[in-house]
């Protein structure tokens, strides 16, 4: 099983990232995939997700700054971060949209830090 996301780093606030996730098969195929974060003492909130047919969803607070896709022969989820705020900064992470469940609890692979400088 694999869920591994990348490219985050530190940022000035009204700049660019682009994470990238990696999925095993089983987790990505025909599955609804998301983004997620966790700012430091916050619970971990749902920011986008994508359906297989590229339907996508945005928390209010990303909408018209994030954009989330797919490659189905990469098993791999994108997010374009723009427009970037401080509130911003957490970790990222990525996961089936309802999150894969591994032993009974939700399975969350390795996250990136975005961190974003005001």
């Amino acid at each position: 099983v694999q869920l591994q996301a990348y490219g985050g780093g530190l940022v000035q606030a009204g700049g660019s990232l682009r994470l990238s996730c990696a999925a095993s098969g089983s987790i990505f195929r025909f599955n609804t995939m998301g983004w997620y974060r966790q700012a430091p003492g916050k619970q971990r909130e749902l920011v986008a997700t994508i359906t297989s047919s590229r339907n996508t969803v945005y928390a209010d607070s990303v909408k018209g700054r994030f954009t989330i896709s797919r490659d189905d022969a990469k098993n791999t989820v994108y997010l374009q971060m723009n427009s970037l705020k401080s509130e911003d900064t957490a970790v990222y992470y990525c996961n089936r949209s309802p999150p894969y469940e591994k032993y009974g609890m939700d399975y969350w692979g390795k996250g990136t830090q975005v961190t974003v400088s005001s």
